[in-house]
């Protein structure tokens, strides 16, 4: 008797296959900006398919190895990494993942929306870039932080092109060195010192959390000599990782070790010393404003986390499409499966709020660097929050469905089915986890008004979607009073025990009233797919019913 081997398709091209990201482009872009993108995002989504799903598992396979001394004894701290992930950082260059929204043409094609367009290819590249998405994000900070005109423009010119470089010869990408064993996300507690010597600034002290460890560069907080406490003190520096050679490493900069991590495996994540280690100022290390600075690479890189936590749920749900179209159970295919459509559907409802949410926000983003738009840059404040803490619990639970869908083939490693849990997992972690972040929303609200441009968006929805659905309007209407309410206490005494205790649970309803807000304004359009989403999201997350039914019904529409 034949030993049964289960077939297991690949699901379709990541471009193609996606009608909410098309429709996206179409309404945004318009026509026009859409069809001047179509080449670029297409060009992608075939590599995606052929050489980069293989590098993905290549590097999956062979992670990063630590050689701290060569043959005769010399310290060289050389990190290596596979064939796998050297043709994923090729590809992000090619495809000019970090470098498209700085630029000219790209910027005089799509002006703000230039953002927009990066989006989208990195809703195609992030999930199966074996993590290089990471450094994507990290080069994508450094790079608007470089481009501040606080800059020394010295630096900007020697570092800023190769960050944005489109060459893979010539590209560079950049690690993120903040977090200390002492106070991770309590910056206030960072105890790196940065001294200002007859050469020029050197950096020393301990980083515990260093990812993209193998970059180029490195941007660093540290604590200028003779500084108070506190974190507002705090001041961002560009660290060299390598000598003039480019493979030796830099003098002062030592590799503990690496991480063994729950997931992201082929992602170089390090502990890091550093001892008098010479460091590039990003603004003036001795003035105000150094942490400020340093949260134009955190908005960047918590929007790229956004990203991630999308384009790993789309491809996710296309993954499960295609193994359900081809797994027999009952003797029918579990795709016909009732039960089984209505767990797919309602996955299908999450991913698509979860795009909508991270499309929006790099939107945000654009505007606010093309055209400073004070209105967006407000909007953004709260929604790049938001935005990250949303998107990054979503992907979790649904990486969890995604596994279990496929039964035991889904927990085994060799399937690699499993690393959608495993490398989910760190999406509500980086860059803030989600309590860090509620606080960070409820700052927005006091310190920037924030809530101004959040509330006049989901005013604005409910009209819309009164001619749609009157239920939904009265869905959207009621959600929004109650977070109107809500941001009034905050305002208030954002300090109360009660609101304080409460900071996760609003971000969060903030999150899904904003995300069903979105595919209302989506559905105007004449998406079918964002209205049934924009109707049954509105259902599950503002109403909290079981639309198990409905997603069933309506699954081929979403999917």
């Amino acid at each position: 008797m034949d030993r049964f081997v289960q077939a297991v398709p690949p699901p379709a091209d990541p471009y193609a296959g996606d009608p909410l990201l098309r429709s996206w482009l179409d309404r945004v872009l318009g026509p026009a900006g859409h069809a001047a993108a179509k080449d670029r995002l297409s060009t992608l989504a075939a590599d995606v398919v052929d050489t980069l799903r293989a590098a993905h598992a290549d590097a999956e396979t062979h992670p990063p190895t630590l050689i701290r001394y060569d043959a005769w004894g010399g310290r060289v701290d050389r990190i290596e990494t596979s064939a796998g992930w050297q043709r994923q950082r090729a590809a992000a260059a090619r495809h000019a993942l970090v470098a498209l929204p700085y630029l000219p043409e790209a910027r005089a094609t799509w002006g703000a929306a230039a953002r927009v367009v990066q989006h989208a290819l990195l809703h195609l590249y992030g999930p199966e870039s074996a993590t290089f998405s990471c450094p994507v994000a990290m080069a994508d900070g450094a790079a608007a932080l470089l481009s501040r005109p606080e800059v020394d423009p010295a630096v900007r010119d020697a570092w800023l092109p190769k960050l944005v470089s489109t060459d893979p010869a010539v590209a560079v990408t950049s690690g993120q060195w903040m977090t200390e064993s002492q106070g991770g996300s309590d910056l206030s507690r960072s105890s790196t010192v940065a001294i200002l010597g007859p050469s020029g600034w050197s950096l020393t002290g301990e980083k515990w959390f260093c990812s993209a460890a193998d970059s180029a560069v490195a941007v660093a907080l540290a604590r200028p000599d003779g500084a108070g406490p506190g974190s507002r003190v705090l001041a961002p520096f560009l660290v060299p990782r390598y000598g003039p050679d480019g493979v030796s490493p830099a003098p002062g900069v030592r590799v503990h070790r690496l991480k063994d991590k729950l997931g992201t495996r082929a992602l170089p994540t390090a502990e890091i010393g550093l001892r008098a280690a010479a460091a590039l100022p990003l603004g003036d290390p001795t003035g105000p404003g150094g942490l400020a600075r340093a949260m134009t690479l955190v908005v960047v890189t918590r929007l790229h986390n956004a990203a991630a936590a999308a384009g790993g749920m789309r491809r996710g749900l296309a993954y499960a499409l295609a193994f359900a179209a081809n797994r027999t159970v009952a003797g029918g295919p579990l795709a016909g499966s009732p039960l089984h459509r209505a767990t797919l559907g309602t996955l299908a409802v999450d991913a698509a709020g979860a795009y909508a949410l991270a499309a929006h926000a790099f939107a945000l983003l654009g505007r606010v660097e093309v055209g400073a738009d004070p209105r967006a840059a407000a909007e953004l404040r709260i929604v790049a929050p938001l935005a990250k803490l949303t998107t990054g619990k979503l992907a979790v639970a649904s990486a969890s469905e995604y596994v279990e869908s496929f039964g035991g083939a889904g927990y085994v490693e060799d399937t690699g089915v499993s690393r959608l849990l495993r490398d989910a997992q760190v999406l509500p972690i980086w860059e803030g986890t989600t309590n860090v972040l509620a606080l960070d929303a409820l700052r927005a609200v006091v310190r920037d008004d924030a809530a101004g441009p959040l509330l006049a968006r989901l005013d604005a929805a409910q009209d819309t979607a009164r001619g749609m659905s009157p239920a939904l309007a009265d869905q959207l209407a009621a959600a929004t009073a109650s977070l109107r309410t809500d941001l009034r206490d905050v305002a208030a005494d954002p300090t109360a025990p009660a609101v304080v205790a409460g900071a996760r649970g609003l971000a969060l309803r903030m999150g899904h009233t904003l995300t069903a807000a979105l595919l209302v304004e989506h559905a105007t359009a004449g998406d079918e797919q964002a209205e049934v989403a924009a109707r049954l999201w509105a259902r599950r997350w503002l109403r909290h019913d079981d639309i198990a039914v409905d997603a069933h019904h309506h699954l081929d529409a979403l999917a």
